[in-house]
């Protein structure tokens, strides 16, 4: 078991104090109770959408040391036990992604999607919290994840976004609202990266995390 800071157990017990979530799936759970702690906003308990059987393949998919995609550097900056996995993919300053952009008049995050795709081929874990023209690009590329938690941020293209990755059939984590955000969709992650199954598998990871 790794070591929680005293202020995360605080938060915790101020989050399950407030609302009962002990009905949930555990992973459901663990990624909701993860989302409204890294935001302290009660409304993800309804707004996310969740599948346990989705985010079981998720932990499967690290387990076996499938890569990890963000759309941008903010996401993958909040993931903080890159040790649990094989690679994380960002490729949304890589210079070929603005070229590529260019080229073909898309946005630079669908570009570095593109590139991360051909990158990491099927069954990784894609993490989308801040573009939805990234999230858009997951779907047309069909990429074959293990999982998408996509909950990109924003007024244009983010709450439909997440309702085209519910329609879609694949494996996911979304929500409902236009709220979103590199640290929410960060959190998601990590609640499937500290649960026993995949800490279990490396004992070194038994250190203090915020």
């Amino acid at each position: 078991m790794r070591s929680v800071h005293a202020i995360e157990t605080e938060s915790y017990r101020i989050l399950n104090e407030r609302v009962d979530l002990s009905g949930l799936p555990p992973l459901t759970r663990a990624v909701t109770e993860r989302v409204v702690h890294a935001s302290a906003d009660l409304d993800y308990v309804t707004d996310l959408r969740c599948d346990e059987a989705a985010l079981e393949a998720g932990v499967t998919a690290l387990l076996a040391g499938r890569p990890v995609i963000t759309d941008v550097e903010m996401v993958a900056a909040g993931i903080t036990r890159r040790g649990l996995f094989s690679e994380l993919i960002c490729r949304i300053t890589d210079p070929a992604a603005t070229t590529l952009a260019r080229t073909l008049g898309i946005t630079r995050s669908a570009a570095a999607a593109r590139l991360a795709h051909d990158q990491a081929g099927p069954g990784a874990v894609w993490v989308i919290g801040c573009a939805p023209t990234a999230l858009f690009e997951v779907l047309r590329l069909g990429c074959a994840p293990a999982l998408v938690i996509g909950l990109p941020v924003g007024f244009v293209g983010a709450a439909e976004s997440k309702a085209a990755l519910r329609h879609s059939g694949l494996p996911a984590v979304s929500n409902v609202s236009e709220r979103g955000g590199s640290a929410v969709a960060a959190a998601a992650c990590n609640a499937l990266l500290y649960t026993d199954a995949v800490l279990g598998q490396h004992p070194a990871a038994n250190e203090e995390t915020s």
